[in-house]
């Protein structure tokens, strides 16, 4: 069985990556666009429709710029 989340990020606010959170996870990016944001401070740009896998990446947090709402869909399998 999977499991299908929406994950929302709020206009003009950030997410703190926690690994653990996206594990098994992909990740498709619903609505708005999203910025991750690494430990070395890079920034990365992701829109509507874009498939991300958040796992074992070296992220600080998810961020939103915009004016809307950001809406993640995270399908993972469902834990036993």
């Amino acid at each position: 069985m999977f499991e299908l989340r929406a994950v929302p990020v709020a206009p003009g606010s950030a997410r703190p990556y926690d690994e653990d959170e996206w594990r098994d996870a992909l990740v498709v990016v619903q609505r708005g666009e999203v910025e991750l944001e690494s430990l070395r401070g890079s920034r990365h740009h992701f829109e509507c429709g874009d498939v991300l896998w958040l796992v074992g990446l070296p992220l600080r947090a998810l961020h939103n710029r915009g004016a809307e709402p950001v809406v993640l869909l995270a399908l993972a399998r469902r834990p036993d």
